[in-house]
């Protein structure tokens, strides 16, 4: 593996994507490999260490709410954004079952 390759710290499933009524209409837009966009979300009532999940990047207009790192899975990915650590994520599968879309991604850390 190439040094540059960046480091998965994570490997899980979007949680959530049944609550967000715009992705069957935005799904088609989501390829296997791309970059997804991680944010901190710190006042979250429900979870102390939420993280969100983005199609794409801040700027990006077209970007869109996939949903959320898993509950059980999401605090050490939290600690380091809020450390600063600029982690991203990639998606690596996605499929409809019935009417949930079953989004996998890997959380990355990039290596200098």
């Amino acid at each position: 593996m190439a040094a540059s390759s960046p480091l998965v710290l994570l490997e899980c499933l979007v949680a959530g994507t049944s609550h967000r009524p715009e992705l069957p209409a935005q799904e088609k837009k989501l390829k296997v490999g791309q970059t997804l966009r991680l944010e901190r979300e710190a006042d979250s009532k429900y979870d102390d260490w939420a993280v969100k999940v983005h199609s794409g990047a801040a700027d990006d207009k077209n970007s869109y709410w996939l949903g959320y790192l898993p509950e059980t899975r999401n605090e050490t990915v939290a600690r380091l954004l809020d450390a600063g650590y600029p982690l991203t994520a990639r998606l690596a599968h996605k499929a409809w079952e019935e009417d949930w879309l079953h989004l996998e991604i890997e959380v990355l850390l990039p290596r200098e």
